[in-house]
């Protein structure tokens, strides 16, 4: 019963969303082989100011053995320059 959250910034159009939902659902039953029937697939908005400490200090920073893709990028480094 695979269950996906996809958290974004917001201002993506309705369309978009649902599209990224089908081509999720459709990978995952390719790949995890199961029914689209058990699959569900929850799109969170997380405001730009928020995203640090909503999503990337939570879901990444203190979820790391559960982590499968890092992302190339850290919101808490300082940015020479």
């Amino acid at each position: 019963m695979p269950h996906v959250i996809v958290k974004l910034y917001p201002g993506r159009p309705e369309e978009h969303k649902k599209q990224l939902a089908r081509e999720i659902v459709k990978n995952v039953v390719e790949i995890a082989k199961c029914e689209e029937k058990s699959i569900s697939v929850a799109i969170e908005e997380v405001a730009a100011e928020d995203w640090a400490e909503k999503v990337y200090k939570p879901d990444i920073i203190n979820n790391k053995k559960n982590l499968v893709v890092t992302p190339g990028y850290n919101p808490f480094q300082k940015r020479d320059g």
